[in-house]
């Protein structure tokens, strides 16, 4: 879980995440501060039964998830936001299709199911977005910013990660679907936060994301 000035929303999405219940699976809790300012560490030093890691400065969420790759121990990865636009319920459902071997990748979409948006250009954005992906890549997909990524160990392992902010998404995705995996999506639940919440994507973030994916149909 990477995490940036979250002071408000911090404790309240790890009791979500403590209160899920998952059969036979043992829950690894990796929180990676990327020097937050805002109050969050000082919270983040009292939490106990997790594996806490501190940035010694500011180096974006693709920075902050990389680090946290290096230190899980668990077979499957999957990425979960400290705000509260995201529901730790539903775990299991993105689990499922991992556990029953019907895939090695699973993504959260906000967009198969039904979805209330509550900034339109944002909405727009995303579809435009991941049906950019859809034909650069020749790939279905429909929420290719997604936060909810799901992988297994092995998969994460044979990629090589670059990026270290929010370009993350578009990297991992291309990357993958290059790979060869396919990209299994289920339909989650979502509540988007506004500005003044904390939200920190813009659409310059869209803008480079186009850019990403364009680079990486290209590059390796």
């Amino acid at each position: 879980m990477p995490i940036y000035n979250e002071k408000k929303t911090l404790l309240e999405i790890l009791r979500k995440i403590n209160k899920v219940k998952l059969d036979n699976i043992e829950k690894e809790v990796i929180i990676v501060d990327d020097f937050s300012t805002d109050g969050t560490r000082e919270i983040l030093k009292r939490i106990k039964g997790h594996k806490v890691l501190f940035h010694e400065k500011n180096k974006g969420k693709g920075s902050a998830i990389r680090t946290g790759l290096k230190h899980s121990t668990g077979d499957v990865i999957l990425i979960q936001d400290a705000d509260l636009e995201y529901d730790p319920a539903d775990y299991p459902k993105l689990l499922k299709p991992i556990i029953n071997k019907k895939a090695k990748v699973v993504y959260g979409s906000r967009f198969s199911g039904k979805h209330k948006a509550k900034y339109k250009t944002y909405y727009l954005g995303n579809i435009l977005l991941s049906l950019i992906t859809r034909i650069i890549y020749l790939r279905k997909i429909t929420d290719m910013e997604t936060c909810y990524k799901v992988f297994r160990k092995d998969v994460i392992k044979s990629i090589k990660l670059k990026a270290k902010r929010f370009d993350f998404e578009p990297e991992i995705t291309a990357k993958l679907i290059k790979k060869g995996y396919k990209i299994v999506e289920v339909p989650i639940w979502y509540k988007c936060r506004d500005f003044k919440e904390g939200k920190k994507i813009t659409w310059k973030d869209g803008l480079k994301a186009v850019f990403y994916l364009l680079k990486y149909r290209l590059l390796d």
